[in-house]
C-alpha cells in the first residue's frame, strides 16, 4: 500500500482505478479518461494533486538562498506572484522541475512526489551559509480545477476573498484567502486554478464541485491534457542529466552574473550546441510512444521523450529530443516500420484549440 491523500476514499467512491504513481496510491481514471479529458477542454474537472510536495522557505537569506538554487531568477517576480523553474545540478542537469510562490515573507515551492526526498535532500545540502529555514508542509492538499468554466463553477461554491480571489486572479498570479493558497496555474492548458489548503477543506471542496457538475479528473487524462499543452514531464522529458537547454525549457533561464547551480555548465553547452526538444504529429498509423526512435533525412537520430494519441485533435502527437535545428518531415520506428511524422513546434492545444506550427 502507497501513500494516500485525504482524497483517498472519495477517490475509491467516485469509481477511481487506484494505481501506484511515485508511491502514492492515485486514480488514472474515473471509468473514462477520454470523457475526463473532453470535460476539462470543454468544461471543467478537479485534480487531486496533493502527492505534491509543498516547501516553505523563509528566513533573512531565503531570496539569496533561491537565487542560487533555481535557475530562474526570484527576483523576477514580486509578491503575488508565481515562477516556473528548473533546479539543477552542479553539470546543468534538472534535478526537478518546481514553481515558485512569493509571499509577503517567505517562499512557497512545489515539486514533484517521485523526486520528493532527492529534492528535499538537495535543498538542505545547498542551504550551508545561508539564514534559511525550509519547511516542508504535509498537511496540506492540493486541488486543481482546471478548464473554461472551471473559475465560474468554482467561485460560485465561494463566498469572500476566496470567490473573489477565484474571479479576479490574473494568470500565474495567487492570493492568501485564510488558510488558502489560490493560484492561477495550471497543467492542461486550460484556464483555471490551483489551491493549497488544509486536508479537511479539500474533501469538503471535492464534494461541492462534483455536485456542482465538475468532473473528476484522474493520472490518465493529466497526462494527455500536459502533453497537447506542450508542457513537460520530469522523468520523461528532463531528468538531472538533461538541462533546461535540452528540454524546451530555455525560456526560464537568467543567464545574467547571478551564480546559480548548473550556470557554467549551461554556458558551456550553448557554446558547444545541444540536442532540442521539439513536437511531433503522426502522418501515419500508430500510437507515438516515449523511446521509439526517430529518423532524420540526414541519417541522425532523435528519441521520443512523451508520446500519445491526442484526444482533442483526433490524431497521435509527441515531444521528441532531436539533433539542433531539426525540421520538416521524420520518421519514427513503431513496431519495426517507420511511419512517417511532422517537426512542429509545441504547444499542439491551447484552450481547446489547435495552436502547433510546422518547423
Amino acid at each position: 500500500m502507497g501513500h494516500r491523500t485525504a482524497l483517498y476514499d472519495a477517490h475509491v467512491a467516485a469509481g477511481g482505478k487506484i494505481v501506484d504513481f511515485g508511491g502514492w496510491d492515485m486514480p488514472i481514471n474515473y471509468g473514462s479518461q477520454i470523457e475526463e479529458h473532453h470535460a476539462v477542454r470543454q468544461k471543467a474537472g478537479v485534480f487531486d494533486v496533493s502527492h505534491m510536495t509543498v516547501v516553505d522557505v523563509a528566513g533573512a537569506g531565503a531570496r539569496d538562498y533561491l537565487r542560487h538554487l533555481l535557475a530562474n531568477d526570484v527576483d523576477r517576480i514580486t509578491e503575488g506572484r508565481a515562477l516556473y523553474s528548473g533546479m539543477l545540478n552542479e553539470y546543468g542537469g534538472v534535478i526537478d522541475d518546481l514553481i515558485v510562490y512569493k509571499r509577503d515573507n517567505d517562499y512557497r515551492l512545489v515539486v514533484n512526489c517521485a523526486t520528493r526526498e532527492t529534492d528535499l535532500e538537495w535543498m538542505e545540502a545547498q542551504a550551508g551559509g545561508f539564514a534559511v529555514d525550509i519547511h516542508e508542509r504535509p498537511e496540506l492538499a492540493m486541488l486543481a480545477i482546471q478548464g473554461p468554466q472551471a473559475r465560474e463553477l468554482l467561485a460560485s461554491l465561494l463566498d469572500g476573498a476566496r470567490a473573489e480571489a477565484v474571479n479576479t486572479l490574473k494568470v500565474f498570479h495567487f492570493a492568501q484567502a485564510n488558510d488558502w493558497m489560490i493560484a492561477r496555474t495550471g497543467y492542461t492548458g486550460e484556464d483555471g486554478v490551483e489551491i493549497m489548503l488544509p486536508a479537511a477543506d479539500a474533501v469538503a471542496l471535492w464534494d461541492q464541485l462534483l455536485a456542482a457538475g465538475v468532473a473528476p479528473a484522474g493520472l490518465g487524462a493529466r497526462d494527455t491534457l500536459r502533453l497537447e499543452a506542450g508542457m513537460n514531464l520530469y522523468g520523461n522529458d528532463m531528468n538531472d542529466t538533461i538541462t533546461p537547454l535540452e528540454a524546451n525549457m530555455g525560456w526560464t533561464l537568467v543567464l545574467n552574473d547571478r551564480d546559480f547551480i548548473g550556470r557554467q555548465a549551461l554556458l558551456n553547452q550553448q557554446e558547444r550546441g545541444h540536442a532540442e526538444l521539439v513536437g511531433l504529429v503522426l502522418e501515419g498509423k500508430g500510437v507515438l510512444r516515449a523511446h521509439q526512435k526517430v529518423l532524420l533525412a540526414n541519417d541522425e537520430e532523435g528519441e521520443i521523450t512523451s508520446g500519445t494519441f491526442s484526444p482533442t485533435l483526433g490524431k497521435s502527437i509527441a515531444l521528441a529530443r532531436l539533433p539542433a535545428g531539426a525540421t520538416g518531415k521524420v520518421d519514427v520506428e513503431i513496431r519495426n516500420k517507420r511511419q512517417p511524422a511532422q517537426v512542429v513546434k509545441a504547444p499542439f492545444v491551447r484552450n481547446g484549440q489547435a495552436v502547433y506550427k510546422e518547423v
